[in-house]
């Protein structure tokens, strides 16, 4: 049964980047190192302030469209361009939360709310326009937040925390700040645990986005043009990223609204216009598949394995046929010797399987297509490629003649492991080849045999079918082809 997906957005107001490296924030490290970590510029027609960046967050089109100039609302359109957890809770009928103190978010204080109609909304206002005023209110806000995401099923949150960068407006960005910061991280592990705590969490699959929305002068305050002040954060994580990888285009604040609706399996209509797209990005190594995926050897496979099979007395059928695609020789010839009509050794079909696959693969074989130039690409990147076959050595080898070995790290080839796909070994194997963990790498294949293996290694999976349909799943996207994937990465 697939896992539910569910999306949960932590905004924390006007933290710097280079603060981020001063100061120890675990937790924080935790989504960077799971997923990704980039900047965001806030673009040249956006205030510096906090209104106007968090409605291009939160709703994914600029300020041209939902006119929050300022602080202020009044006058905007977001009634136009909703927030993410309005459209999904008005659009779609799904279960959307927002927890925040600061009240034009929340409440119709100065124009608003920007939230307009999420199903559940908590809010506590600071009692003061103090720091730890602000900091009493976050605490509340996020003691608020775990009870609903521990106990209640929202598919999408946002939850704010405000403190960061009203200390910094009122005492500079010094220790003071830096501790304001070490608090929102604290609470944002608090989240963190409470999503792990839902009965439910392993039955499903959350995406995790931190941002903020500006960064501050030395002495506090923003709404400049300062390369501190336009500094701004995404951090993300979730079934779908690779643990390190790298954003292929610069992030932006519009995207955020795009990777919640991606990361919900929602695709945005084309009339709500919005600025912003899913984040694309690049794995730190990616483990490729060879025969059907690289190249055109899943018929020549299926060809010999009928030879073999039509030898000894029995004629294939086509739901026998599919069930040996990704399979290795011996676990094809185990499974042709309980349907043969004549006794023969597993050991006797597994050498004729071979044999015969060989045969046909040095006769030439065609690559699929976007194989060379998904190659090149990687080799052009320097991301490390490693081939994970589950045919034997001798075939692999004759292939790579054609793919050319070189452009590879390393390769494995059945029986190089002690268990083959399905098993994830090949791909732990791979990965550890590369000093990568599993979680880090990007495994390319075509069929069910292979996707197996991947997920069961913990990797992410991108499916290119040959031969069988696959479905779509929490950390596997399928594509219609190499082509596919190259054209997500952009030129």
């Amino acid at each position: 049964m697939p896992r539910a997906r569910r999306v949960l957005v932590v905004g924390i107001d006007g933290v710097r980047l280079d603060t981020l490296a001063r100061v120890p924030t675990p937790h924080l490290d935790t989504v960077a190192d799971s997923g990704f970590l980039a900047p965001v510029t806030v673009a040249e027609s956006t205030p510096t302030m906090s209104g106007p960046c968090w409605a291009t967050v939160v709703t994914g089109v600029r300020v041209t469209k939902h006119a929050v100039w300022s602080n202020d609302f009044s006058g905007h359109r977001l009634g136009v361009f909703p927030d993410f957890a309005t459209r999904l809770a008005r659009q779609d009928g799904r279960r959307t939360y927002v927890a925040a103190a600061w009240e034009p978010l929340v409440t119709v204080a100065d124009g608003g709310p920007m939230f307009r109609r999420p199903t559940r909304l908590t809010h506590h206002a600071p009692a003061a326009d103090t720091p730890q005023a602000w900091e009493d209110a976050d605490e509340a806000t996020v003691r608020d937040a775990v009870a609903v995401l521990t106990h209640e099923d929202p598919k999408a949150s946002f939850v704010y925390l405000g403190a960061p960068d009203e200390t910094a407006h009122h005492l500079g960005c010094g220790t003071a700040y830096e501790e304001s910061i070490a608090s929102a991280d604290r609470r944002l592990g608090r989240l963190l645990t409470a999503l792990r705590e839902r009965r439910t969490y392993e039955d499903e699959a959350w995406t995790v986005l931190v941002v903020t929305d500006h960064g501050h002068r030395d002495e506090g305050g923003h709404g400049g043009t300062s390369e501190a002040e336009r500094t701004a954060w995404l951090a993300c994580a979730g079934p779908d990223i690779t643990a390190g990888a790298v954003p292929v285009r610069p992030v932006r604040h519009e995207d955020v609204a795009a990777q919640v609706y991606a990361a919900l399996d929602r695709t945005p209509d084309s009339h709500w216009t919005l600025d912003g797209t899913a984040v694309a990005t690049l794995p730190q190594a990616v483990l490729l598949d060879m025969d059907g995926t690289l190249v055109d050897t899943e018929p020549l496979w299926l060809d010999a394995t009928r030879q073999v099979s039509a030898a000894h007395g029995h004629t294939l059928t086509d739901e026998e046929g599919a069930g040996v695609l990704g399979r290795t020789c011996a676990d094809t010839a185990a499974h042709l010797a309980t349907l043969c009509p004549r006794p023969v050794s597993g050991r006797a079909l597994e050498s004729a399987l071979e044999d015969t696959f060989l045969a046909a693969v040095e006769a030439g074989v065609e690559l699929r297509p976007g194989a060379r130039a998904l190659l090149e690409r990687l080799a052009d990147g320097n991301i490390p490629a490693a081939l994970v076959s589950a045919s034997p050595r001798r075939v692999v080898d004759a292939v790579l003649k054609t793919l050319g070995g070189e452009v590879f790290r390393t390769t494995l080839a059945d029986g190089e492991t002690e268990h083959s796909k399905p098993h994830p070994d090949p791909y732990l194997e791979a990965a550890a080849r590369l000093h990568l963990p599993p979680a880090a790498c990007l495994v390319v294949e075509d069929s069910p045999t292979g996707i197996a293996a991947a997920e069961a290694a913990g990797c992410r999976v991108v499916a290119v079918p040959s031969a069988i349909p696959i479905d779509a799943a929490p950390g596997r996207r399928v594509l219609g082809g190499l082509t596919a994937l190259l054209h997500t990465w952009g030129p």
